[in-house]
C-alpha cells in the first residue's frame, strides 16, 4: 500500500472505526486511542498490506485492539474491586440505554458481529474477514446475539 492509499484509507475509514470502538467502549477518548493505535499498526505494516484488503485489515486490527484493551481494563477492575453500580437505575427507561446495556452483556465476538452487521452494515463475508471467522460462524453469532437481545428486552418489559 502506498502512502497516498494509506491516507485515503484514513479518510475513508477512521470515522467507521471510531463508531465501532465507541459502541464497544462508551468512552470517546479511548475510542480515539483505538483509532490511533489501529492506524499506527497499519502504517507499520503498510508495505505488506494490499489496498484492496485494507478495510478488512483495519477492522480486524481495531477489533483485536479493543479486545486487548478490554482484557487490560478487566484486570485493572479486578485489582481495584470497584463496587458494581449496574443495579441502580431510575424510572426513566431509554430504549437506547437499554440496548446499550443489552449489547454490553453479550460475549465480545457476538457484540462485534452485531455492531458490524446492524450498525455498520457490513456483509457476512466482510464480518467473517474482520473477525477471522467463517461466514456461517458469523451468521450463528449474529443469530444468537439477536436472540439474547430479544430475550433481554422482553425481560425488561416485565419489569416496566
Amino acid at each position: 500500500m502506498t502512502v497516498k492509499e494509506y491516507n485515503t484509507s484514513v479518510d475513508n475509514y477512521s470515522d467507521n472505526i471510531f463508531r465501532f470502538a465507541m459502541k464497544h467502549l462508551k468512552n470517546e477518548m479511548t475510542a480515539n486511542d483505538i483509532v490511533q493505535e489501529t492506524f499506527t499498526k497499519v502504517w507499520i505494516k503498510h508495505e505488506d498490506i494490499s489496498y484492496e484488503k485494507v478495510k478488512s485489515y483495519l477492522f480486524t486490527t481495531a477489533y483485536h485492539t479493543i479486545v486487548d484493551w478490554a482484557k487490560k481494563e478487566q484486570r485493572s477492575k479486578d485489582i481495584e474491586k470497584a463496587p458494581d453500580m449496574e443495579g441502580s437505575r431510575d424510572d426513566n427507561f431509554d430504549l437506547k440505554e437499554i440496548l446499550e446495556e443489552a449489547l454490553n452483556k453479550l460475549p465480545e465476538v457476538q457484540k462485534s458481529a452485531i455492531l458490524l452487521r446492524d450498525y455498520e452494515g457490513y456483509s457476512y463475508d466482510e464480518i467473517a474477514d474482520i473477525l477471522e471467522l467463517s461466514a456461517s460462524q458469523v451468521k450463528v453469532y449474529i443469530f444468537r446475539a439477536r436472540k439474547a437481545l430479544q430475550a433481554y428486552i422482553k425481560r425488561l418489559d416485565l419489569v416496566i
